[in-house]
């Protein structure tokens, strides 16, 4: 969208296998059929491949959503969250100070309100007890930035991600996963069955809301955290009825009790994105898991 729009954008990934890359690389083949989209393979834990890269390019907008990703992974394998998450954060903004950069906006998570039962989370609530390590590095680079705001006059806005989904999203999240078992007639395991409530939302309401930030960020205070979300939680299994239905194949679901780390429910209350970037969900579920399964089976060639 941005590059729609008429930026001249630069992407940057270490393309790592934490899922399959082919998917990362269809991405980018798909974008470098655009003039002003150019793509540089590269680390952000690595100071030289982000120094060449900062001294090659004058940004005048980093939006920084590289990470380690998944709330599981990060009990099982914290040190590399900390390299990813911490380290690699830290070197974007110390990137952004070397080389003058004014903006930055970065990705965040609805995980750092911790475990809560009641919704909706505003961005003033307390996040001081993240249930996982993953969150405890969110909550960590909200702070950083914040501090690089104050010290080194960086505009430095965070968005709060709540359980984005959608065509070419993450294989190893839920949505995407079910979708796989179910054509695949695999068992499904559904942690404390299937009562986690989850505010799922769509790719394009993000983009949309983080496309029309970065437009207006002119507008916006010198540091502000904003939650990004639909503000209509569903439970999980939920999730697995709208895909039963669109997809037409029943789920074989095997119950278990919740998973250490995992959160009971996540809930944005979205009126601060609303106010500030004119941020309004507009996808269902039904609609959003309706595109993403026609991608999928296009994808992967499915049939049915």
């Amino acid at each position: 969208m941005l590059v729609e729009k008429g930026f001249n954008v630069v992407g940057f990934d270490s393309l790592n296998d934490y899922y399959d890359p082919k998917i990362k690389i269809d991405r980018i083949t798909n974008l470098r059929k655009n003039n002003n989209y150019f793509f540089v393979m590269g680390n952000v834990c690595n100071t030289i491949e982000l120094d060449n890269l900062f001294s090659k390019h004058e940004f005048s907008l980093v939006i920084h959503l590289a990470a380690q990703a998944g709330v599981r992974q990060s009990i099982n394998f914290p040190q590399l969250y900390f390299e990813n998450n911490m380290h690699g954060f830290f070197n974007v903004l110390e990137a952004c100070r070397i080389y003058k950069v004014k903006k930055l906006v970065f990705a965040s998570s609805s995980s750092v309100y911790g475990n809560r039962s009641v919704g909706p989370f505003f961005e003033l609530d307390s996040s001081d007890f993240p249930e996982s390590f993953y969150a405890a590095t969110k909550k960590a680079n909200e702070v950083m930035a914040y501090s690089y705001s104050r010290q080194y006059g960086i505009q430095c806005i965070g968005l709060r991600f709540f359980s984005v989904y959608g065509p070419w999203g993450r294989p190893d999240m839920a949505y995407f996963s079910f979708t796989q078992k179910i054509f695949n007639e695999e068992v499904i395991t559904l942690f404390s069955n299937g009562e986690m409530l989850r505010d799922f939302t769509y790719i394009k309401d993000i983009v949309d809301g983080v496309s029309n930030l970065v437009t207006d960020i002119n507008l916006l205070p010198q540091y502000k955290i904003i939650n990004f979300g639909n503000g209509n939680p569903l439970r999980t299994w939920e999730l697995i009825n709208v895909l039963e239905e669109t997809i037409g194949k029943k789920a074989l679901v095997c119950h278990t009790s919740g998973y250490h780390g995992d959160v009971l429910l996540t809930f944005a209350n979205i009126s601060e994105a609303s106010k500030c970037c004119n941020y309004l969900p507009k996808t269902d579920l039904k609609e959003g898991l309706f595109t993403f399964v026609n991608w999928y089976k296009n994808y992967f060639q499915v049939n049915g």
